[in-house]
């Protein structure tokens, strides 16, 4: 099956369009045409995590139409809409107890462009191995193989090109807010960062009835766009005594949920909580966090979240009843680019002039 994909051959060069060939779905997979794929900064792993075979071709938050079955896929059919999420093994205890998220072998299965066993399903046009299982699909191309259990179906009447955030992005931020926190009615959550992933978050403490939604960030144009969805306070992130200014907000906040990884901003993100306060960690840390053990002594909770806790195919439907009912306009957030213009849009997320940038092939 010929493609043509977004190739990365070295962590510091750019995004190649190039031809590929992929295989035919094997058992427990499917083949499809993808509609849509996001830019996330996990797709930019490569560029610094050692380890990862190159070349690869990323792309984790994909779209699209089913385009050929592998043996054993009974649940779905060739011409099926659906998202792909992460990959699960679906056997271990994490996977058995509705907690895929913490697959034991997640991390091979997500962040090393192969599968399980260490193989591959494409080649380049010399006929060269390419890394093409970046979170069991390798989206950035106009067709994908990937497991069938990562497959979620959607109704033909939704915006398909749009809806491949909902897979992870989206998902991590809603799911942080609905599923790890458990936020309640009427208290208050702190989100720091608002990319897609806080803005998600924002969006879900709105339908979960937060009565104090405060977010944090450097960029005014986010800040202003985070009120517009349910916001109550915002603050600069780089303020010095930021964790006194949230305490000052919120009266000691309920819930708070940093999404950038910055030792300082968590510390001040956990000094804002109030004494049984929780505190949620997504994406990677950038340097250790140290602890004072006064934060924590008098009852604070500090958790790691994958995925938002999320179970994709009960979650991404959920999440498309509330698009629905318009209490959660994830579409708002988005730009297009053509996949051709994959390095503009990497480009534009770097600089954060894009909440969340969606390829076209």
């Amino acid at each position: 099956m010929r493609a043509t994909a977004a190739v990365l051959r070295e962590p510091q060069g750019p995004f190649i369009i190039e031809p590929i060939t992929l295989l035919e779905p094997g058992p427990g997979e499917i083949a499809l045409r993808v509609a849509g794929v996001g830019l996330c900064h996990t797709d930019l792993l490569p560029r610094v995590a050692p380890g990862i075979p190159m070349p690869i071709v990323c792309g984790h938050e994909g779209s699209g139409v089913i385009t050929a079955v592998g043996s054993g896929v009974t649940e779905l059919a060739v011409g099926d809409h659906v998202v792909l999420s992460f990959d699960s093994c679906g056997a271990c205890r994490s996977c058995a107890t509705d907690r895929p998220a913490y697959c034991t072998t997640f991390f091979p299965r997500n962040l090393s462009g192969r599968r399980i066993d260490g193989s591959t399903s494409a080649e380049d046009a010399a006929g060269q191995p390419v890394s093409a299982r970046w979170f069991g699909q390798s989206s950035f191309a106009t067709y994908a193989v990937a497991e069938a259990r990562n497959a979620v179906k959607v109704d033909d009447d939704l915006p398909l090109e749009l809806l491949g955030p909902l897979g992870c992005g989206f998902q991590t931020g809603a799911g942080a807010v609905l599923n790890s926190l458990a936020v309640q009615p009427d208290s208050s959550l702190v989100v720091l960062g608002v990319g897609a992933v806080g803005m998600a978050a924002i969006l879900a403490a709105r339908i979960a009835g937060a009565r104090t939604i405060v977010a944090v960030d450097r960029n005014p144009d986010r800040l202003e766009l985070a009120v517009k969805h349910g916001a109550t306070h915002t603050f600069d992130g780089i303020l010095g005594d930021l964790g006194k200014q949230l305490r000052r907000a919120t009266g000691g906040a309920d819930y708070a949920l940093d999404t950038t990884g910055v030792p300082e901003v968590i510390s001040a993100a956990i000094n804002a909580l109030n004494p049984v306060g929780v505190c949620g960690l997504v994406g990677a840390q950038r340097g250790d966090l140290t602890i004072d053990p006064m934060q924590l002594a008098v009852g604070r909770t500090i958790k790691g979240i994958v995925e938002g806790d999320a179970v994709p195919r009960r979650f991404i439907p959920r999440l498309i009843e509330y698009w629905r009912r318009g209490d959660f306009p994830f579409d708002e957030f988005i730009r297009t680019y053509p996949l051709s213009e994959i390095n503009d849009a990497e480009r534009a997320l770097h600089r954060g002039s894009v909440i969340k940038a969606v390829l076209i092939p």
